[in-house]
């Protein structure tokens, strides 16, 4: 039992969280192509990332793991990312910031699913049963190169002063 629930649906509460905060995550890096804020969009991907990792510390466990790096982790740029967007509102270099923060957040939980993929998914885990085979790594590699260039391409486009205060309530 975890918070009252049973692990089985404790996990399949978890990953939803962290499948709606990726989802989430993939609209706002759009928005931030484009120079959106989207303001909803983000809350959610936001609340749901805090969320995941947070979630991610009520599972039994006997020794710290290498889940609870990356739930730090990201813990740490989240309480950065935030305020640089709800506090800062953007202000300065608190843009980019939060781009990278946002980014990075986003980042390791795409880093997890492909963790989880190669764990569970038989044709995944059949090429790589112990993650540290070549496939394993290469499709972290690649993971890792896309969202580095994404984040020095959604750096480099998203200005706030583009989009006019109406637009923003998306």
């Amino acid at each position: 039992m975890v918070l009252g629930l049973s692990l089985a649906t404790y996990t399949l509460l978890h990953v939803l969280i962290s499948l709606v905060g990726i989802a989430c995550g993939f609209v706002v890096m759009f928005g931030l192509l484009t120079s959106k804020r989207l303001d909803g969009w983000t809350a959610l991907f936001l609340f749901s990332t805090v969320l995941t990792s947070v979630s991610g510390f009520a599972f039994p466990f006997t020794h710290f793991l290498p889940s609870h790096t990356i739930g730090i982790v990201s813990l740490v740029v989240l309480a950065v990312a935030i305020p640089a967007r709800y506090t800062f509102h953007l202000a300065g270099r608190w843009r980019w910031v939060y781009v990278v923060g946002a980014a990075t957040a986003l980042y390791l939980n795409v880093f997890i699913l492909v963790v989880q993929a190669f764990r569970h998914v038989p044709p995944l885990k059949a090429i790589a049963p112990t993650q540290t085979e070549s496939p394993f790594f290469v499709a972290q590699v690649i993971v890792l190169v896309a969202f580095i260039g994404l984040t020095i391409v959604v750096t480099k486009r998203f200005h706030t002063e583009i989009e006019p205060a109406t637009a923003r309530a998306a």
